[in-house]
């Protein structure tokens, strides 16, 4: 068979077009039944069963995570295996979401007096009102479409793409009423990219005790420089014998003073450091070092304490390796 190629982008658009459609049919058809849904949904005791087989059950797989994901205790229970003792992952506290856009398939309704038996809550998101799903739930939520963007009319698309959208809506009016955050979420994801911007704290990734690069005021510039090259930092604190921050000199300024053809050999620490210094909490958020460095185009920041004494150092590097930035 002869690929072609303008057939294939015509069908794509036409995709798009259906799909969108159906997302957009939703929109007057969610009213009164999908905020007793959120309600519901929120006052539930136990988690939120979605269940769902065949395409179904993908979109039934992602719908449960994202509930998790946004504070609501929700997981995937399969209806072949639940006929087959996972039926007793459920229990009367818990609320069951099951989706079938026929609302007929065996596998569901073959469950559907046992959850009644039970009292848990159902709710069906289905595209037939009158099936025996939808009969047998307290809520439903209609994902009817007016057709699939498959051309035989067979494969589960424009469907699917609604009851996947209807899903996502749940996640969102139920995260806004729960007045998640994204903190909240960073706890949920400590993996993830946001996990490690909201989570983590300078105290977590700074160079501590005698792994600080730290002088007193009137070190020689030798004693300087050994204190550098021994900790790695490519700077060094300028500190009193309380701890207190007077001054920080990194190699840029070594480079300046060899420039100036400045005599190394007769200076202090006091006389060559960069005095009042940026520096940062432990307690602040290793995001925010990352914003002080990139704001003031420094790749060193020392740390202080409550009190605002010395307890400790931090670098572009250190940050990089815990994938802050």
């Amino acid at each position: 068979m002869t690929f072609d190629a303008a057939r294939a982008l015509r069908l794509a658009q036409e995709t798009f077009d259906i799909e969108a459609a159906a997302v957009q049919g939703l929109k007057a058809r969610t009213g009164e039944a999908f905020a007793l849904a959120v309600e519901r949904m929120l006052a539930v005791r136990g988690r939120v069963v979605v269940m769902g087989i065949g395409k179904s059950g993908h979109i039934a797989r992602k719908v449960a995570a994202t509930l998790a994901s946004t504070g609501t205790p929700a997981m995937f229970v399969h209806p072949a295996e639940a006929s087959h003792g996972d039926l007793g992952m459920i229990k009367p506290i818990d609320l069951v979401l099951a989706i079938s856009n026929s609302g007929e398939v065996d596998e569901v309704t073959t469950l559907l007096p046992v959850i009644k038996r039970l009292g848990a809550v159902l709710i069906a998101i289905t595209g037939k009102a009158g099936s025996t799903l939808a009969r047998h739930a307290d809520i439903v939520l209609d994902s009817s479409v007016e057709k699939e963007a498959c051309p035989l009319q067979l494969a589960p698309t424009a469907s699917t793409t609604a009851q996947m959208a209807l899903g996502d809506a749940l996640a969102v009016a139920l995260l806004d009423a729960r007045g998640f955050r994204a903190e909240d979420f960073a706890r949920s994801h400590p993996g993830g990219a946001l996990g490690r911007k909201l989570l983590t704290h300078v105290s977590d990734l700074m160079r501590s005790g005698d792994a600080v690069p730290r002088v007193g005021p009137h070190a020689s510039f030798s004693e300087l420089m050994r204190e550098m090259s021994a900790k790695g930092l490519g700077a060094s604190a300028v500190a009193d014998d309380s701890g207190a921050v007077l001054g920080i000199f990194t190699d840029g300024d070594l480079r300046r003073l060899i420039e100036k053809g400045v005599d190394l050999r007769t200076v202090t620490a006091q006389e060559v450091m960069h005095p009042g210094p940026r520096t940062i909490r432990q307690d602040a958020l290793a995001v925010e070092a990352v914003e002080l460095m990139e704001l003031n185009r420094i790749t060193s920041v020392l740390v202080t304490d409550a009190a605002g004494k010395l307890c400790g150092a931090l670098n572009t590097n250190d940050l990089m390796r815990a994938k802050v930035i």
